[in-house]
């Protein structure tokens, strides 16, 4: 008679979802607490300290402001908009869009691996190991990973922490997470770094920046093509599967 498997230690489990309940808690204290100092009055009032330090000390400006946008992303903190057109406002919109598409993509990676360390392995292996429509299901995402995560980066009405939270829930390998996320968010970055190196101009009139820029045709248009590209495989292997049956 084997013996048992030994029950598994309820205080690993704890000490696995700590870094996942706290980004949740640091979320929603941020939500609250945060919301009225991460934005755009903000940049306004500051911009003229933020430039003089950049001057005198640009690498540690850099630093500094890759730091807090990671952190920012990291913790799904208010404010993340307003970090994008910082970094267009302050670096220009490149390197602006390079150090805020890293920045996205490190905070961003933080959540996926929390999430994953604390529910998403134990969840995936049991997708894997049932049967009936979860399995198809988690089937159907493995076969086409790379398609669905660059799909949910380039449609702009994915939530970006919901993008982060679900590929590490199905089992999403960390290096496809981190490729896809990098690429994906570039197009919405760049609008944004864009719009906010134009922003000396719109400080200068005492207006306040377009931020429904991503929404405009000429700019949403082309994103939803990249995104029709890349759901093109998917769609190809769903036909290929009804022809095949």
């Amino acid at each position: 008679m084997t013996d048992p498997a030994p029950a598994t230690d309820p205080r690993t489990g704890l000490l696995r979802r700590l870094p996942l309940i706290a980004i949740l808690l640091v979320a929603a204290l941020g939500a609250f607490f945060l919301r009225d100092v991460l934005s755009f009055e903000t940049l306004a009032a500051n911009r003229e300290a933020l430039i003089a330090f950049r001057n005198a000390h640009y690498l540690s400006t850099v630093a500094v402001f890759i730091a807090l946008y990671v952190g920012i992303v990291a913790f799904s903190l208010p404010g993340a908009t307003v970090a994008t057109l910082t970094g267009g406002f302050l670096f220009g919109t490149f390197p602006g869009v390079l150090f805020n598409v890293t920045a996205a993509t490190i905070g961003a990676t933080a959540i996926f691996l929390a999430a994953r360390w604390g529910l998403g392995e134990r969840l995936a292996a049991r997708m894997d190991a049932s049967e009936g429509r979860v399995k198809r299901i988690k089937d159907g995402i493995d076969r086409n990973q790379w398609e669905m995560l660059f799909l949910i980066r380039l449609v702009p009405l994915v939530p970006f922490f919901v993008a982060n939270l679900v590929p590490a829930l199905v089992g999403v390998r960390l290096s496809r997470f981190v490729i896809t996320t990098f690429l994906g968010i570039i197009p919405g970055a760049l609008v944004y770094t864009s719009a906010g190196a134009g922003l000396g101009e719109v400080f200068a009139q005492g207006a306040t920046p377009d931020l429904g820029l991503l929404f405009e045709p000429q700019i949403l248009l082309p994103i939803l093509g990249l995104a029709a590209l890349a759901a093109l495989p998917i769609v190809i292997k769903a036909v290929r599967g009804k022809k095949d049956i």
